[in-house]
C-alpha cells in the first residue's frame, strides 16, 4: 500500500510560509520520514517527565512526544499565538484550508505529530491520526474518539479479551492525555521564545479535559442521532441478521 502523505502549510504573510510534510505507514500509522538531527535538552525523557510515563530513560533517553515537536518548535518559536495565518492541509487528494490563529493551526499539527510519535499513552490515538481531521470541532472529536474506542472493543472481543462498553477506559485515556499535555507544555515553555507552541498544546488540552465530562453526561448531546437504532425496524434488522449466515 502507498504511504499516507499529509502536508501542512502555514502562510503568515506575503513573504513567509512554513511547510511541514508528514508521511505515515498505511498499516501501523508510524511516521516514515522522521529524521531528527538535533536533540535539545527539553526532549530528554527525565525533563518534566510525565508521572505516568512507562518508559525508562536507560532505554529511551528522549521523550517520543517531545521529539516529534522539535522541528515545529525550532521553525515556529517566534510566532505569537494570536497571529493570523492561512492554513492549508493536504491529505492525499483532499485539501482543507482555513484562515485562523497560529494557535489553532499549530494545535492541529501538534495533535497529529504527537499521536504518531510512539509515546505509549498517545498510541491509543493512532486510528484517529490515520483518518486525520484538521481543525476538528469538539463534537467531531467526541464522535471520532467514542467511535474509535468502541471499534477497538469489537476487535478485543474478537480476540477473546475483556471489553468495555461503558467508555470508562476512554475517560481514563483522556485523563492521562491531560497529564501528558501539562508536562509537554512545561517542556515547550523551556524551548520557545514565543507562546504559539505552548498555547497550541493548551488548546489541544481543552479537548482532553472536556471529553471525559461529556462522556460522564452519557453523550446526551448526540444521542438523538442514533434514534433509528432504537427503533422497531432495527430490532427486525437484528432479527433478520441472526437468521443469515455470517
Amino acid at each position: 500500500m502507498e504511504p499516507i502523505k499529509i502536508g501542512y502549510r502555514f502562510k503568515l504573510d506575503k513573504s513567509r510560509s512554513e511547510n511541514f510534510e508528514i508521511t505515515l505507514d498505511e498499516n501501523n500509522v508510524e511516521v516514515l520520514d522522521r529524521n531528527i538531527k538535533d536533540f535539545p535538552e527539553w526532549t530528554q525523557l527525565d525533563c518534566h517527565k510525565c508521572p505516568h510515563c512507562p518508559l525508562d530513560s536507560m532505554y529511551h533517553p528522549h521523550c517520543p512526544a517531545a521529539l516529534s515537536l522539535v522541528e515545529v518548535v525550532q521553525r515556529c518559536q517566534d510566532i505569537m499565538s494570536y497571529e493570523q495565518v492561512d492554513l492549508e492541509v493536504a491529505i492525499g487528494d483532499k485539501k482543507i484550508s482555513q484562515h485562523t490563529s497560529a494557535q489553532k493551526a499549530l494545535s492541529a499539527l501538534i495533535g497529529l505529530l504527537m499521536s504518531t510519535s510512539g509515546c505509549p499513552h498517545l498510541d491509543f490515538f493512532r486510528p484517529m491520526a490515520r483518518l486525520h481531521l484538521p481543525m476538528a470541532t469538539e463534537q467531531d472529536t467526541v464522535f471520532r474518539a467514542a467511535g474509535m474506542y468502541l471499534l477497538a472493543q469489537y476487535f478485543r472481543s474478537a480476540e477473546g479479551r475483556d471489553v468495555d462498553l461503558t467508555l470508562r477506559g476512554l475517560k481514563t485515556i483522556y485523563r492521562n492525555l491531560h497529564q501528558l499535555n501539562l508536562c509537554i507544555s512545561k517542556r515547550l515553555r523551556a524551548a520557545s521564545e514565543a507562546d504559539s507552541s505552548v498555547n497550541a498544546v493548551i488548546l489541544l488540552d481543552l479537548f482532553s479535559t472536556v471529553i471525559p465530562i461529556i462522556i460522564e453526561d452519557n453523550l446526551e448531546d448526540i444521542r438523538e442521532w442514533f434514534d433509528p437504532y432504537m427503533s422497531e425496524l432495527f430490532d427486525r434488522v437484528l432479527e433478520q441478521a441472526g437468521k443469515e449466515p455470517d
